[in-house]
């Protein structure tokens, strides 16, 4: 039997590709601080200036609008505090960081049951804001890979005078992202996402905006976050937005629509054998390694700890509560019962998943399937 272990939780990190791991492994082997103005830090300094311009170019942004932090997270903080404006809008759907950024006076943006944002309700609740506001949506959930309509909701924002924050953690290296077409002020991408290391990760700022730091105490990144930078993560980010830049836009390089097509046969073979399952965000535009789904009945726990004793990774709806499994605000505010909500997998795939992946994730899934559901009746 085969037990090569199978990876199907992208969305919460990506392996780290072999051009970021070379970039980063020679860049441990430098010493300076890229705030010195010798030779070495010069040299430090360098490999994070080439860094910002390829992650500027991976989104179709300035590199002096670019500004590193340590995880997208604190770029997402960053972003909501840091705009200086007191009424936030943001999605129901956001990832926590963003939500807990926002604060408790901030305003949810309701979405339908396909997960994607009213567009009508943002209208009303802008036209009633007390003064500008800051409206934040993602570009793609990191849940069920619902595409969001940024670039709609940006033009709704600059017709009020709100400020817009795009987090495009997920979508960044996947689909093009262009921050300037977008129209919008703010956008967050992250290292880990795209194939490069943990611990890097940028806030893109409009010169529009006067960001105030969420960290002081020093000049770096033109003074919107202080710290000495971690040049050899921010080293293999560069490496990774280049080849992620390199791929999204040359349909030769790009392994999407690939992947795509196994997230298909996924979703058709987890539908023929199971009539009842839901699968969220179906009606949606979505990304392309992204499905998520609930067969009712089973316990969306049990099912990642019986896949993970089968050698295959995915998660419970999403990855990012230090291994909690909890309720999904996500599927909650697309209408989704706390039953059904309970049962949801995600299956997020990557470059490196085959066909064969694929069939033995449905045929392993299968048989645990079977047993659960057969168990109640059994006792």
């Amino acid at each position: 039997m085969d037990r090569r272990p199978i990876y199907l939780d992208h969305n919460a990190t990506a392996p780290l590709r072999r051009e970021a791991k070379e970039v980063l492994v020679a860049a441990l082997a430098e010493t300076g601080n890229p705030s010195s103005v010798h030779g070495f830090g010069r040299r430090a300094r360098r490999l994070v200036e080439d860094a910002r311009e390829a992650v500027a170019r991976l989104v179709n942004a300035r590199p002096a609008d670019v500004v590193f932090t340590a995880s997208g997270s604190e770029a997402n903080n960053l972003a909501l505090r840091g705009a200086g404006r007191e009424t936030v809008f943001v999605s129901a759907i956001e990832h926590p960081s963003v939500l807990w950024a926002a604060g408790a006076g901030a305003r949810l943006i309701p979405v339908g049951r396909s997960g994607v944002v009213d567009l009508a309700a943002l209208e009303a609740m802008l036209a009633g804001a007390a003064g500008p506001a800051l409206v934040s949506v993602m570009l793609a959930n990191n849940e069920t890979g619902v595409l969001q309509p940024v670039a709609a909701v940006a033009a709704l924002a600059r017709a009020h005078g709100a400020l817009v924050h795009a987090d495009a953690v997920q979508a960044a290296g996947r689909i093009p992202v262009d921050f300037a077409a977008l129209g919008v002020d703010l956008m967050t991408v992250s290292a880990h996402k795209l194939g490069g290391p943990l611990g890097a990760a940028a806030l893109v700022v409009s010169e529009r905006v006067a960001l105030v730091p969420g960290i002081a105490g020093g000049g770096q990144e033109r003074g919107r976050r202080a710290g000495t930078e971690n040049v050899p993560a921010i080293a293999g980010f560069g490496a990774a937005a280049r080849a992620a830049a390199a791929e999204v836009a040359d349909p030769a390089l790009s392994p999407w629509p690939r992947v795509a097509a196994l997230r298909q046969r996924i979703e058709h073979g987890l539908g023929r054998a199971h009539p009842d399952l839901v699968v969220f965000g179906r009606e949606a535009e979505r990304l392309p390694n992204t499905l998520s789904f609930a067969l009712p009945g089973l316990s969306a726990e049990t099912a990642v700890m019986a896949l993970d004793l089968a050698g295959i990774a995915v998660s419970a709806g999403a990855a990012c509560s230090s291994g909690k499994v909890s309720p999904s605000h996500v599927l909650a505010a697309m209408g989704a019962g706390p039953e059904l909500a309970g049962a949801a997998i995600r299956v997020s795939l990557g470059p490196g998943n085959d066909e064969a992946d694929v069939g033995r994730f449905l045929a392993t899934w299968g048989a645990f399937a079977e047993r659960a559901l057969a168990r109640p009746s059994a006792a």
